[in-house]
């Protein structure tokens, strides 16, 4: 709850006020018994009209002013519970932000967004219904109940006699609900899973045609969780029935012996009427209490959740401070480098060991699951060697501040990755302070000059994930993006499997032009065959390395590769 009360701190006068003014409501709502008593009493049982309408005057202030009370108490509710959350939201999206990749693989998209979404409003509900109802409820049972006994203490023993069976009833009813509410949240993440599945490969789903597949299984998780609603609900739908049986036994009881009380001359026909409203008020208050707790419950189960994400720790800017150095001849050093991804069987990269020199082009070849992408997302440190170490530059990664690694290092991921705004918005993400020249110049080299013009422009606009755009010209604006970086380190991770061989070709020469460090990730021979050195990959392990020519000779799995390759190509 840490991070819930510090969020609340900025709206501690609005936390203060909203449950001060509810009080106050419920001050009112208390005295009005007692008024309908006295008018009963001394104005209708004796005729006097002037004592009715005065006494009816004083109930329409209490209800005007009770009124405003309860408006100013909701008005402080909300501002804290929304401020709130909003703040919480933040905190919940710059932490996410400082995730490692590591960390992302391990949360999961969907689940991220339901903390984010679902998680936080649970919790703004329950803010909301604390400050309103947590101190009123209690305060009116129990002022009723006193009040009962000012107004008469023996006919006022029945409420000792039923205020103990509700809060029984209560406690059980919430002490069952409270564990199948926690499960329905983790139900719910379930369908956030699926649906976000669904929404993301749409079109993959359509040209398998598994609509009725993956309806079936929605339906299933669904109705899975409706199941745990439902039983959830028949839980906590046992409160009202329960309660307005010991509710009603207990106004029998009061009508009884009130009248025994009125026979015998000790009550007056008020006294009976404001006791049964003090029995109702107590009713209506538990119930709102009951509902308060199972509110609270799931936000606390909500902000565990939240919790638990804002208490894990960030990606380090920095992992080390080993000053164990590689050579300073070297951009990039890798070292007896191992790495297994979390929970996984098997190391997906075993005894790297290579260094490439300042302006080489390296190109990573190899099959699908070879460890290619894992290979180059070492670099900048995306994720973290297992075993071994990174150099960039003679400094061991881990030692090198994130901001500054990744500064040095421009990567083009394999999915082609943009956002909804202009081409130039997208392009400045590489740099913010770029020129028009610069931004026109890396257009030029990324060969995506036709396409800024098809777009109209430098500000033609993008729509989300690059939806109106074909998969080549955003793998184009992507490489484009990464050369505005103008870093000393670029790192191509299959991002031209959308282009033909030709437009291909002209970016390898451009890029080459650039004397930059170059790594090329590629699954095509033809990408990589003319860079400095080829290093071919096998089952997370070199099985060669060299130039085209020198592998050709010495390394079966290229010879078998380009083989393959060449004979698709006829």
């Amino acid at each position: 709850m840490k991070h819930l009360f510090a969020c609340l701190k900025t709206y501690r006068t609005e936390a203060v006020l909203a449950p001060l003014f509810k009080l106050l409501e419920a001050c009112m709502e208390l005295l009005v018994p007692f008024v309908v008593k006295a008018v009963v009493d001394n104005g209708i049982a004796e005729g006097n009209k002037s004592y009715i309408l005065y006494g009816c005057l004083i109930l329409a202030a209490f209800g005007v002013v009770g009124l405003a009370f309860a408006l100013t108490a909701q008005y402080f509710a909300a501002r804290a519970a929304v401020g709130t959350s909003a703040e919480l939201r933040s905190r919940l999206f710059s932490k996410l932000q400082s995730f490692s990749y590591s960390q992302i693989d391990e949360t999961g998209t969907a689940a991220m967004i339901a903390r984010m979404t679902s998680d936080v409003n649970q919790v703004q509900t329950g803010v909301n219904m604390t400050l309103r109802i947590l101190l009123r409820s209690p305060i009116v049972v129990f002022g009723a109940t006193a009040m009962a006994f000012v107004t008469d203490a023996k006919t006022a023993l029945v409420f000792l006699a039923a205020l103990p069976l509700l809060i029984v009833v209560v406690v059980a009813v919430m002490a069952a609900g409270i564990p199948l509410y926690r499960r329905v949240q983790g139900k719910l993440d379930n369908v956030y899973a699926t649906t976000r599945d669904n929404l993301t490969g749409a079109r993959v789903i359509r040209a398998f045609c598994k609509e009725d597949d993956e309806i079936k299984e929605f339906s299933e998780r669904n109705a899975r969780l409706c199941k745990e609603q439902k039983h959830a609900g028949r839980i906590a739908a046992l409160m009202n029935p329960l309660t307005f049986v010991i509710v009603n036994a207990a106004v029998i009881a009061l009508v009884y012996f009130g009248a025994l009380r009125i026979d015998g001359g000790s009550i007056l026909q008020g006294d009976v009427i404001a006791l049964y409203s003090y029995l109702s008020l107590i009713l209506v208050e538990l119930v709102k209490l009951a509902s308060l707790i199972f509110t609270i419950t799931k936000a606390i189960s909500c902000e565990k959740r939240i919790g638990a994400v804002l208490d894990s720790e960030s990606e380090p800017s920095v992992l080390s401070a080993d000053t164990e150095g590689g050579s300073e001849e070297y951009a990039v050093q890798f070292s007896n480098v191992s790495f297994t991804y979390p929970h996984a069987g098997a190391p997906s990269l075993q005894g790297i060991d290579f260094s490439v020199r300042r302006g080489e082009t390296v190109g990573i070849l190899g099959g699908t699951g070879s460890g290619k992408s894992t290979l180059v997302n070492l670099i900048p440190r995306f994720y973290s060697a297992s075993g071994g170490s990174v150099f960039v530059n003679g400094k061991n990664v881990s030692t090198i501040p994130s901001e500054e690694l990744r500064q040095t290092v421009a990567v083009v991921p394999q999915k082609a990755v943009l956002f909804k705004g202009s081409i130039r918005s997208n392009l400045l993400w590489g740099n913010g302070n770029a020129s028009e020249e610069q931004l026109e110049r890396a257009v030029e080299c990324a060969q995506a000059a036709d396409v800024v013009k098809s777009k109209g422009g430098l500000d033609g606009e993008v729509a989300q994930e690059g939806k109106n755009l074909s998969g080549g010209q955003r793998q184009r604006l992507t490489v484009a993006r990464a050369l505005v970086q103008d870093s000393e380190i670029l790192i191509l991770d299959d991002s031209s499997s959308a282009l033909d061989y030709a437009t291909d070709a002209r970016l390898r020469a451009a890029l080459k032009k650039l004397n930059k460090t170059l790594f090329v990730v590629s699954q095509r021979a033809s990408s990589v065959q003319h860079a400095d050195r080829i290093v071919v990959l096998d089952d997370g392990k070199i099985a060669g390395l060299g130039t085209h020519e020198s592998l050709l000779k010495t390394c079966a799995l290229y010879r078998e590769i380009c083989a393959s390759q060449e004979r698709e190509d006829v």
